[in-house]
């Protein structure tokens, strides 16, 4: 058994696999970290972690599929941590700073930690969503929402700290 915050990198190494088939990796258990307000609006998503099967420590790889009107995240930026998606299915909508872009499969975006540039995918079409999603695990890191009342600081790798702009903890 796991202890929360406890990682699959800790398994012995000789019980990880060379290579899997992503799909068949259990899709995460827990949906969202974010505090009642919030989670709702990424109701749809579903993440398969591939990158701890791996034992990959430095960066991590999701699966995500995003249902019809799903969302990625609040939209949001990071100050430490760089993040890629390569989109594999589907047609989201990427909203960032400058606006909104339309995404097709093959296409991808990235963010450069401290850029500021605050970002999120929406599925907002009837069919299915699937993309990579890379990213470091730079301790330390924070994020900035633009459009919501939340902060949040990563205290360790999985382990993070929502509240207020203004410190406040959500109950």
């Amino acid at each position: 058994m796991r202890r929360v915050g406890e990682k699959l990198w800790a398994m012995e190494e000789h019980s990880r696999p060379s290579a899997l088939v992503a799909a068949d990796v259990p899709a995460r258990e827990k949906v969202t970290n974010y505090p009642a307000p919030f989670a709702g609006r990424v109701a749809g998503r579903q993440k398969r972690v591939l990158g701890e099967r791996f034992g990959l420590r430095n960066f991590g790889v999701n699966l995500t599929k995003l249902a019809p009107r799903a969302a990625s995240a609040l939209r949001h930026a990071h100050s430490k941590q760089d993040e890629l998606v390569y989109v594999l299915r589907g047609h989201p909508t990427l909203y960032t700073n400058r606006g909104a872009t339309q995404l097709a499969p093959g296409m991808c975006a990235g963010f450069a930690a401290g850029s500021g540039d605050a970002h999120h995918l929406v599925n907002e079409t009837d069919e299915d969503v699937e993309y990579l999603e890379i990213g470091d695990r730079t301790r330390g890191d924070s994020c900035d929402y633009p459009d919501d009342d939340l902060a949040v600081v990563m205290l360790e790798p999985g382990v993070y700290r929502f509240t207020r702009k203004d410190g406040t903890a959500y109950e």
